[in-house]
């Protein structure tokens, strides 16, 4: 159980994910302090070669800021910016972490074939990297695919989620012919995994990101 004295920041990169992670908080981190910071810019940048290297910069005066305010642990939920967790720990001085490591410890765990699906290019390629990473320290060797679902990014900007969850989840059944396991790259994505009736696992970030941030919290209040 966490003290209900712990604080806890979220760093979003939209706002679609702010009530899914503060419903998880309250679920799993009971009586804890949550505090969302949202810089809906860092997708469409990350993608403007002019741009991008501005990102790790807000993301950093992000952390800094929520450090500054009494946060315990930050978590990153976009998985387009996770790779900038590491650095971000070693100056933040409190635990940061990426919102699809523990999915990416689930999916080496679940199946040899992954299939990675994403809704962008941003996200796509940061998530087959810390795949590699994660299956390199479990001593996995896992045959990685992935698609970008087209169309379902712009469907859940304009505020059509049926339309993305539908566009997921045909992208989820012409995955099966050739994975054991389903991986949905964005938090955004999660939704739709509740809609798919596939015979192998689908693996989403939300849930695994706050149980492992949950463990994390505990331990540190045990030792």
């Amino acid at each position: 159980m966490v003290s209900a004295a712990a604080r806890v920041a979220f760093v979003h990169s939209g706002v679609v994910n702010i009530a899914l992670f503060t419903a998880l908080a309250a679920e799993l981190l009971p009586g804890a302090t949550i505090v969302n910071y949202l810089d809906d810019g860092v997708v469409a940048d990350l993608a403007d070669a002019d741009r991008a290297a501005s990102v790790p910069i807000r993301v950093g005066e992000l952390v800094r800021a929520a450090v500054a305010d009494g946060a315990d642990a930050v978590m990153l939920t976009c998985s387009s910016i996770s790779a900038l967790a590491a650095p971000l720990a070693r100056v933040a001085g409190v635990p940061v972490l990426r919102v699809d490591e523990a999915l990416a410890d689930a999916a080496v765990r679940a199946g040899r074939r992954i299939r990675v699906l994403a809704t962008l290019e941003t996200t796509r390629r940061p998530t087959l990297a810390l795949l590699e990473e994660r299956a390199a320290l479990a001593g996995a060797e896992p045959e990685l695919s992935s698609e970008i679902v087209d169309g379902a990014f712009a469907a859940v900007v304009a505020g059509d989620r049926a339309m993305h969850d539908r566009l997921v989840v045909d992208a989820i059944a012409r995955g099966t012919a050739e994975a054991d396991v389903i991986v949905l790259a964005q938090a955004s994505m999660a939704t739709a995994a509740d809609a798919a009736s596939v015979a192998v696992p689908v693996v989403t970030s939300p849930r695994l990101a706050v149980e492992r941030l949950a463990a994390l919290l505990a331990a540190r209040e045990r030792a």
